[in-house]
Formats: structure tokens, C-alpha cells, sequence
């Protein structure tokens, strides 16, 4: 009876999950709404160019595939991360854990996960006070406030057909942005992830991210925003629209684990990144796009990590109209003692890209390996 509830469960989750791509089709698309969970994280992941879809395997997977939280078996993960963009006037900030769930009967039933992210910019000074109607300034009606994006998920993984090598995951999302006190926005979305291991250590992932059109319904303090006038005339105006909708995106990775003397190891991985619209990816068209990404892990002894990368495979536009092509490098390293693990991933390397490099932390506490 448990075995049979389990089937037609995964089922109705991947008939929804399918079904639910059709949704919102009449809407807008906003082509880089809640671009802050397009960044990633874990600098594992970003010293590898993002390159994990097949391969990942941890706590992070509520992340980058659902599915991967299947081999969290034995006890909680933890994961946290802080990085910071443009030279410290963005930080970043993520929090996750996972908790495998046990069958009445013993035995691994499925994996639940939870993550909580943050993007924000603090402290903007807000002058809209600053000059009076008269033309007096008054630099002590100079107030602050923060913009910032929060985003909550929550997953789950198990088995397919109750194959261990094949495992289907789902991650829902809630969504939370404020501009200050001016404006504000929820949103709801659902990813969701497959990931299928050999014993020979060929992994196989796949990733559908927003597949609900992840949207947001805002709302507009027009009052605090009618504040700033010039001779009778509003200079923030609020957008008519008020709702924005994520477009799919589809990630497709093949990765093989390699074992060399017994203790030197080297994990590869290649992914396919697909965004359905023209942008300037390697391969555009009208309708889909595609960037080719590589990421590397060596290892010794599982304890020492180096790893490199690269990714966001796109055409850059120069002033004179001509086009490069342009690759973002990354690289990173990590150590683990016991079931700690701390990584660090500088990426984009040099000035193969226009963004600016970004040094990233992060910590992995696994509670599992305290006890062998």
C-alpha cells in the first residue's frame, strides 16, 4: 500500500510539473526578473563555472537539482555562503540545510531540503527631502534604505520507480523584494530537477528551472514615491505593469568521475544551457538559446579539492558594433576535515567578461561524518 501511495505521488508530482509549463502563457515576460536566482550557490559550484547539474550530491542540491538531495542518506546537512559584487556594495547571502526522512519500516524514504537566500544592496541614501519647495537643502532629511531580494525554497527528492540510481526532486520557491518603503513584490515559482548514476560513477542530470513562470505581483507606494517633484511635475513614475514573469530555463549535464591511484581523483562535467528567446549566447536563435559549460574537481584523498571552470559562453557587442565572443573563467579550492568542508571560488578571472571577479565563501557541515 506505502509502495503503491509513493508511485502514484512521484506521478502526480511530474504531471504537474509538466503541465504547470503552460501556465501564465499570456503574460509578459520580463527577461531578467529575479536575475538574484539565476546567481547560484556554494563556491564548489562557482569554482566549477556552475558546471553541477549531473554531479551534485549534496546539501546544495535544493539549488542547482532537487533531484541530487537523494544521496544527503545518513544525517542533516548544512550549508552557508557570503559573497559580495561590485566591490562590496552588493552582498549575497545563503543559508541551506537537508534532512533525509526515514520509512516506517527503516530505510531511506526521500530527502526534504530547505534554503533561504538574500541579495541586497544597504545603506542607499535616500535625497528625495534633501530640497525643499523653496530650493533649501536640509542634509538632515537625508534617510537610508536597503533594496533587497529574498527567496525561500523548499524541496524534495526520492527515488523513480523505485530505481536508487534514478531520482526525481522538486524545489518550490517563495519570492519577497522591497525597494525600500517605495515598493514591493511576492512571487511564487517551482523548479525541478532528474539526476541518473551508474555504478562506473556516469552521472546524468537535468534541471528545468522556473517552470511555473516563476512571477511577481508588485506593489507601489505611490505616495513616498510622488515625493520628488520638479515645478509640479512627478520624476518617479510608477511602471503600469505590476506583474513579471520568469521565462523557463532548461540545463542538461553529462559528468564521470575518474579514480587515479587511490587517492588522486578528478570529477568533469559539461553542461548544455538552454533559455527559450534570442539573447547572446553561443548559439541564438528565436527560439531558444544555448551556452556550452565546463567545470573540473581535482581531489586528494577527499580532502584537498582544486577545481576551474567556464561558463556564460556569450557575444559581447563592442561601441563599433562588432561582436567577441567572450568565456567567464573560474577557479576555487576546498578542504574537508572530518564533516567539515570549506570552499572559495574566485570567478571570472581577468577580463574575459564585463563583470567584474567576486571572491565567494563557503562552509558544508555534514553530521554524518562525525560518526564514522
Amino acid at each position: 500500500m506505502k509502495k503503491k501511495y509513493q508511485q502514484n505521488y512521484k506521478l502526480v508530482i511530474i504531471i504537474w510539473t509538466l503541465h504547470s509549463i503552460t501556465l501564465l502563457h499570456a503574460q509578459a515576460f520580463r527577461k531578467y526578473s529575479n536575475e538574484f536566482l539565476n546567481i547560484g550557490a556554494d563556491a564548489r559550484a562557482f569554482g566549477m563555472g556552475n558546471t553541477v547539474v549531473a554531479n551534485i550530491s549534496d546539501v546544495n542540491a535544493g539549488y542547482w537539482n532537487p533531484a541530487g538531495l537523494t544521496e544527503v542518506k545518513d544525517a542533516w546537512q548544512g550549508a552557508l555562503m557570503h559573497a559580495e559584487y561590485f566591490q562590496s556594495i552588493a552582498k549575497y547571502e545563503y543559508a541551506a540545510a537537508a534532512i533525509p526522512i526515514n520509512s516506517f519500516d527503516n530505510g531511506t524514504e526521500g530527502t526534504i531540503g530547505f534554503s533561504l537566500y538574500r541579495f541586497a544592496v544597504d545603506d542607499i541614501m535616500n535625497t528625495t527631502q534633501l530640497i525643499d519647495n523653496q530650493g533649501n537643502i536640509d542634509y538632515n532629511k537625508i534617510s537610508r534604505f536597503s533594496t533587497a531580494d529574498y527567496a525561500f525554497m523548499a524541496s524534495y527528492a526520492g527515488n523513480l520507480f523505485n530505481n536508487p540510481d534514478l531520482s526525481i526532486g522538486t524545489s518550490a520557491k517563495i519570492v519577497y523584494r522591497h525597494v525600500g518603503n517605495f515598493a514591493n513584490a511576492f512571487g511564487f515559482g517551482l523548479d525541478a530537477g532528474l539526476q541518473y548514476r551508474t555504478q562506473d560513477k556516469f552521472y546524468f542530470g537535468l534541471m528545468a528551472r522556473d517552470i511555473t513562470t516563476t512571477f511577481n505581483v508588485w506593489s507601489v507606494n505611490q505616495k513616498k514615491l510622488n515625493k520628488l517633484e520638479l515645478d509640479g511635475e512627478t520624476l518617479n513614475e510608477a511602471p503600469k505593469d505590476k506583474i513579471e514573469l520568469t521565462m523557463p530555463k532548461l540545463k542538461i549535464g553529462a559528468a564521470k568521475k575518474f579514480d587515479f591511484d587511490g587517492k588522486v581523483g578528478l570529477l568533469a562535467e559539461l553542461d548544455l544551457n538552454f533559455e527559450f528567446d534570442r539573447n547572446n549566447d553561443w548559439i541564438s536563435s528565436d527560439a531558444v538559446s544555448m551556452s556550452p559549460s565546463l567545470g573540473v574537481e581535482f581531489d586528494y584523498d577527499n580532502v584537498v579539492y582544486v577545481r576551474a571552470g567556464l561558463n556564460n559562453m556569450q557575444y559581447e557587442t563592442k561601441f563599433d558594433d562588432s561582436r567577441k565572443l567572450t568565456i567567464q573563467p573560474n577557479a576555487g579550492i576546498g578542504f574537508r576535515y572530518k564533516g567539515v568542508t570549506i570552499d572559495y571560488a574566485l570567478t571570472n578571472i581577468g577580463n574575459s567578461s564585463v563583470a567584474l571577479y567576486s571572491n565567494i565563501f563557503s562552509v558544508k557541515i555534514d553530521m554524518a561524518k562525525f560518526s564514522k
